[in-house]
């Protein structure tokens, strides 16, 4: 019954079920319900409790149906009864209405017919009216073609161009119809006037006086006038292009007064912004005179920015201020944004950017090699204040002015980047990213040509392309040892002091950036600048170590090359090359003591070396073995002085050198003892020439124990040089201890006050 009710009542109806051949107890809800099938199909599948519990429900069902039976025949007939109430309306609203349809009609027929009666009576007034009217114009337009000569002549006098034009131009028609009959005198006499006119006004448009605007209305009313403006577009886009170089070079000046004034002055600026308002003027009345001048106009303007940019880098080479730089970059955006907004179509925002992109990368590139040029100022003056100076005294003021060119200097370039960074410039801003990452490589990169320069001044790196101007200071071949110590130095307090400082600036004010991209690591790496400035401070201390004993092995190959050691004399005295050599030695003190800081480490004596405080040949048979006379019992002994050295542990001579004093000194003097005997070991010597070096080393033990750290090396050494002097020696016969002492004191004595 509810699908019944639905189907009736719903647009759609229900398709038919199969056959009832396949009913079952669910098909009493369909439409080929068939009730002596469903009952017999009851009966065979329920008992009677189930009869029954199926009839209560059935019962339920029926009544719930007839509800529903109900409340739809209540709906349907109260909407039956609302379109009967609609229909009735409908009817007597109808009623009358064909009546007034056809009074109304009576009325439009009768006002047609008096309509038409009166324009019958008035079609001749009005014909005769029309008429009067057309002569009235035609005459009229008669009376304006005779007084146009007339009036073209005050507007010549007056120099109403435009107004003349307008005239000439609405009887143009006239005179092409008439004008060679009827107004053949007005045509003459106008096309006169007009001929005056187009003068005049091919005259305003070269006419260097005439503003760009009054010229640009000048070409309008040529146009109209049908005059070829091609020419006249020619020498108009070259006056602005004048206009342009004119402004360009007034806009040069503009740093200049930024840098000598502090600030940009407010007649500079108001007048720069003057004038390329009237440069934007005059290329929008351009455009409007021209129409397809589109491309030619964006090619000039990009011209501004670019003349600009020229200009900024131009300065960029010199030493220019942030501040500076700012103030140029505002007026190039400013210039450019009010360009723009005449010209979209140029594209000159991003053509600036990409100008600008280059010329603060160049910008950040020229104050880092400012810096390195600076710095290198810096350490080369050494070589140019010798003269009137102490030599400690001016390698102590140089490293303290490099040190100070390298922190103030880097310090003043970070304020500088940081003011670039801080602007509120839209330019600026966008570029913000890029200047991080360019000041963290500008770094990196800076350190590692340092690291170059500290090499080429050093002498340690000769680069094919080297730059001249960071060896000014150094003239032909000479180069002081002291300059190598300062760049050791140096090369210290940059990885000690200068990287540390500089990277936690970067750290509180250059973070981010990333636009280099993850792939490619950090710009800015400290660690890797640390490491190679401390392997250049130990190649240049080494360097400065090996430049001094070379000098004195000079010193040492010209003692033992010139004399004839097989004839050699009884010595007398301490021989003035030990003079020399403790001169040489002093000098290396006091630079060494000038540059590097002390150690923190005692002296080395004897009672506290490493290994053996004896010599493998300085031993108790040596020294029976030197005061004995026979020279075969030497000799002897001298055979078991080499046996007893293989039983012997040997003295470490030669450590790693660090950066102090005493590390220095007294590796300095161990190289320059080592090369002693290495010379000794070349000659051959007779009795009086090995007591000659004997006493010689006897004077340097007394005077070098106070020069170097290490004592019982440098006392080691000294007795090996005496041992090889014997090994060469012909009769190897020492002298006294109080021949020793007595030539020692003698020469102390009389060092001892010019000391």
């Amino acid at each position: 019954m509810r699908d019944l009710l639905s189907s009736f009542y719903s647009p759609n109806s229900l398709p038919p079920n199969a056959s009832s051949r396949f009913a079952t107890l669910d098909t009493i809800n369909t439409t080929s319900f068939d009730a002596d099938q469903y009952m017999n199909l009851l009966v065979q599948k329920s008992n009677l409790e189930g009869l029954l519990q199926r009839h209560v429900e059935m019962a339920s069902e029926i009544k719930n149906l007839d509800t529903d039976l109900q409340m739809l025949v209540y709906e349907n007939y109260n909407k039956f009864v609302s379109a009967t109430d609609t229909i009735k309306r409908m009817k007597n609203n109808i009623v009358g209405m064909e009546t007034n349809m056809e009074q109304l009609l009576e009325k439009i027929m009768s006002v047609q017919s008096k309509s038409d009666g009166v324009n019958t009576s008035l079609f001749e007034k009005r014909e005769h009216i029309e008429k009067l009217h057309r002569t009235r114009n035609l005459l009229r337009k008669v009376q304006f073609i005779y007084d146009l000569p007339a009036r073209l002549a005050k507007c010549i006098k007056s120099e109403a161009y435009a107004d003349a034009v307008k005239y000439y131009t609405g009887a143009m028609p006239i005179f092409k119809a008439y004008g060679d009959s009827s107004f053949q005198d007005c045509k003459r006499a106008s096309e006169e006037a007009i001929a005056v006119i187009t003068m005049n006004l091919q005259g305003k448009v070269f006419s260097d006086s005439e503003s760009i605007q009054a010229r640009a209305e000048a070409v309008m009313l040529l146009k109209q006038l049908n005059f070829p403006v091609d020419n006249l577009k020619v020498q108009l886009f070259e006056n602005l292009e004048q206009f342009l170089v004119d402004l360009h070079l007034e806009s040069k000046e503009i740093p200049h007064t930024s840098a000598d004034q502090g600030n940009l002055p407010e007649s500079a600026s108001a007048a720069h912004e003057a004038s390329i308002r009237e440069f934007a003027e005059a290329v929008r009345a351009y455009r409007v005179i021209f129409h397809d001048s589109e491309q030619l106009l964006s090619r000039l303007s990009q011209n501004l920015p670019k003349m600009h940019f020229e200009a900024t880098q131009q300065h960029v080479k010199k030493q220019l201020a942030s501040s500076d730089l700012v103030a140029m970059l505002r007026i190039i955006w400013t210039d450019v944004l009010l360009m723009d907004e005449v010209l979209p179509e140029a594209g000159l925002c991003d053509f600036t950017m990409e100008a600008a992109h280059a010329a603060v990368k160049q910008y950040v590139t020229s104050r880092f090699s400012h810096l390195l040029l600076d710095i290198s100022g810096a350490v080369v003056k050494v070589n140019n204040q010798m003269e009137g100076i102490e030599e400690e005294n001016s390698l102590q003021a140089t490293l303290e002015a490099s040190k100070m060119a390298l922190v103030q200097g880097s310090m003043d370039v970070l304020q500088d980047f940081r003011l670039l960074l801080d602007e509120k410039l839209e330019l600026l801003s966008k570029l913000r990213d890029l200047v991080v990452d360019w000041v963290q490589e500008g770094f990196q990169d800076f350190f590692r040509k340092l690291n170059d320069h500290f090499l080429l001044l050093s002498g340690k790196k000769y680069p094919a392309g080297q730059d001249l101007s960071f060896r000014e200071g150094i003239q032909g071949d000479k180069l002081l040892p002291g300059l190598v110590l300062v760049l050791a130095q140096l090369s210290v307090f940059v990885e000690q002091n200068a990287i540390p400082r500089i990277t936690e600036e970067i750290a509180s004010s250059f973070s981010g950036g990333g636009s280099r991209g993850y792939e490619n690591g950090p710009a800015f790496v400290p660690a890797e600048i640390c490491r190679t400035f401390r392997a250049a401070g130990e190649k240049f201390l080494q360097h400065y170590i090996n430049m001094r004993t070379q000098k004195i092995s000079i010193v040492l190959n010209k003692r033992f090359t010139t004399p004839n050691w097989v004839k050699h004399k009884e010595p007398r005295e301490v021989h003035m090359f030990v003079d020399l050599l403790l001169q040489e030695l002093d000098s290396i003190v006091k630079e060494v003591k000038s540059i590097l800081p002390e150690g923190l480490n005692r002296k080395h004596r004897r009672t506290d070396s490493s290994g053996s405080t004896t010599s493998s040949r300085s031993n108790p048979l040596r020294d029976d073995r030197m005061v004995r006379s026979n020279t075969q019992k030497a000799r002897s002994h001298l055979l078991e002085s080499h046996l007893a050295k293989l039983f012997k542990q040997k003295m470490e001579i030669f450590t790693k050198v660090e950066h102090t004093q005493e590390s220095v000194i007294t590796t300095i003097v161990k190289l320059c003892l080592k090369s002693l005997q290495e010379f000794v070991r070349l000659q051959t010597f007779n009795r009086s020439g090995f007591q000659q070096i004997q006493l010689d080393i006897h004077f340097l033990k007394t005077t070098l124990k106070d020069t170097a750290d290490d004592e019982a090396a440098v006392d080691f050494l000294l007795d090996e040089v005496i041992v090889a002097a014997a090994e060469r020696c012909l009769d190897p016969i020492p002298l006294e201890p109080s021949i020793l002492d007595r030539l020692t004191q003698a020469k102390l004595a009389k060092t001892g006050p010019t000391s």
